[in-house]
């Protein structure tokens, strides 16, 4: 069994990610402090580490000889690093460096680093390319941007292939629906769920690439065993058609309320046409299809029905 180490495994996409590692047959570690990560979204045949990347020392033996490590361990949310820059700077650019310097030491023979769309900020074309220069909106951003940069360099100085895949917005199984950074689908569904009204920011006419987590996943294994990747590449991941928030409002149902704007890009959409190209990829979850499985999955009141049965929806 080959070893493969997931940073972040115990969270929504790591942990979504892992299951599917362990299904092909690999010998998974997860490496996860759980301040965001749960210990329940573990895979029991996974080996957890909980130990924080911040920690060079502790995370080195556990990549040491790891054939692939997906680097998805990181401080999530643009509005979150606006409002604590420092905090989120060490985890998501020093805790990405550690990740890439235990690798070299313990010869990995490919990184696949987990980046965003963030990068991108606002732009005057979509689709969004490869190509076009970043300009980052919040530190979440420039964060992000700058790992890819890392593992860029870490390939033409070191040697260690890398792949760095630039996520569009992620829903699926096991997102959050908590707290004010929550992800917009989860959080209209438990708003549904509580009988309280969909709150969206701004006039709601912002859109977003909805990107299914199972696209995401299949993505991160292709990158890991395709043989046109590992010089640092960046690739964008996304389904690569948008819906405005209005829009997911409306597929999930319910009156709405207008909150205040808040400073993010107005519009993303990805252009894949390289995921297509290098990794064999193309999105195929389709809108309906995602919210609907997150609809047959655990109700997010906390009741532990199915959201249908609990709600009718």
């Amino acid at each position: 069994m080959k070893k493969v180490v997931v940073t972040g495994g115990a969270g929504f996409i790591g942990s979504n990610l892992a299951d599917e590692l362990v299904r092909e047959g690999y010998a998974v570690h997860i490496i996860d402090d759980l301040s965001n990560g749960k210990r329940e979204n573990v895979n029991p045949k996974a080996k957890l580490h909980v130990k924080s990347i911040l920690d060079l020392k502790a995370i080195q033996p556990i990549i040491k000889g790891a054939t692939y490590v997906f680097h998805l361990a990181a401080l999530p949310r643009v509005q979150y690093s606006i409002r604590h820059p420092i905090e989120t700077d060490k985890a998501n650019v020093g805790g990405t460096l550690n990740v890439l310097v235990a690798s070299v030491r313990g010869k990995v023979k490919r990184l696949i680093y987990s980046s965003s769309s963030s990068a991108y900020g606002d732009q005057k074309k979509l689709p969004l390319k490869e190509t076009f220069a970043v300009n980052p909106k919040s530190p979440y951003g420039l964060h992000k941007y700058m790992g890819e940069l890392y593992c860029r360099l870490w390939s033409e100085v070191y040697g260690l292939p890398t792949v760095s895949l630039r996520y569009f917005n992620v829903y699926g199984p096991r997102q959050s629906a908590e707290g004010a950074y929550a992800l917009v689908i989860a959080k209209f569904l438990k708003l549904r769920s509580e009988g309280k009204p969909l709150s969206i920011t701004g006039d709601g006419k912002q859109t977003r690439d909805f990107t299914s987590v199972h696209d995401v996943v299949r993505a991160n294994i292709l990158a890991a065993e395709s043989k046109r990747v590992g010089r640092g590449e960046v690739i964008n991941i996304g389904a690569g058609k948008n819906f405005s928030v209005l829009q997911i409002a409306k597929f999930i149902g319910g009156p709405i309320v207008h909150i205040p704007a808040r400073l993010e890009p107005r519009h993303t959409l990805a252009d894949t046409a390289l995921a297509r190209k290098l990794l064999g990829w193309k999105p195929l979850v389709t809108m309906d299809e995602g919210i609907e499985e997150i609809k047959n999955t655990l109700c997010l009141c906390g009741s532990g029905k199915k959201y249908k049965r609990c709600h009718g929806a």
